[in-house]
């Protein structure tokens, strides 16, 4: 199960493709395996759970955290508790844990925490986007993928990428971790400023539908998204974030 989790975490779309809906798979915000410090690692989540999440106000388990996982982050559906999915991935993250102290918050857990500048700069962020990451990511953050379809750099933004509702989509997170990882390979190389400036130009372009929403953009912002540092339900360059969003958990042809 341990191996199986593995394969699950390093090719999402192939070994659980009932629950993925886009071209992302674990791997891609959880580095090296779910290793890395500053990529959000497996083993240091592992031992911090069960936990109280804001996003869904209640304690959660591993196997829930993994199902938002695969309802936001993939824009899939959640398997079921118990599913062979679930256990494989918790078990991969337990071998990755073994030794690691529980309820103790370690360093290199989840992305770092940025400095919030006065404002963010969306103009700048294209540019260094242009720069630093559309050689891998693609010109219109389409990214890129081999000759048998499998994603080697996965898109930003778009309808095969993470949704509204991902952690991903606040521009703080999308951030910490672009400072601390990317260009891939070259972490901590771009500015603090560079780093939330591109983070900005990232989430303020459309993607997949929040999985919450009923209806109206404005009241989903208002439940999930009333944050200034979130462009759901904001315009940018003349369009209203979330309004033409493709349907979440779908898979585009």
């Amino acid at each position: 199960m341990v191996r199986m989790g593995s394969d699950i975490f390093q090719d999402t779309g192939r070994h659980a493709s009932g629950f993925v809906g886009n071209d992302l798979r674990c791997s891609n915000c959880h580095l090296d395996g779910g290793r890395l410090p500053g990529s959000a690692p497996l083993w240091a989540a592992y031992e911090n759970y069960p936990a109280y999440r804001s996003k869904n106000r209640h304690v959660n388990t591993f196997a829930e955290r993994l199902q938002g996982c695969f309802r936001y982050s993939m824009n899939g559906k959640a398997p079921q508790l118990g599913d062979p999915v679930l256990v494989a991935l918790e078990s991969y993250a337990f071998f990755l844990a073994r030794g690691a102290r529980t309820g103790v918050s370690p360093p290199g857990r989840g992305y770092p925490k940025l400095a919030q500048p006065v404002s963010l700069d969306i103009a700048r962020g294209r540019d260094v986007y242009a720069a630093k990451c559309a050689l891998c990511h693609g010109a219109s953050g389409e990214g890129q993928a081999t000759a048998d379809g499998y994603t080697v750099f996965p898109p930003l933004w778009g309808a095969r990428s993470y949704n509204w509702g991902a952690g991903m989509s606040s521009v703080a997170n999308a951030a910490g971790f672009i400072k601390a990882n990317m260009p891939l390979g070259q972490g901590n190389t771009l500015s603090d400023e560079e780093a939330w400036s591109v983070a900005a130009f990232i989430d303020s372009r459309e993607r997949p539908q929040d999985p919450r929403f009923e209806g109206s953009v404005d009241e989903t912002r208002k439940a999930h998204h009333d944050d200034p540092l979130d462009f759901y339900g904001q315009t940018v360059d003349g369009v209203l974030l979330g309004q033409n969003a493709p349907p979440s958990g779908t898979v585009p042809p």
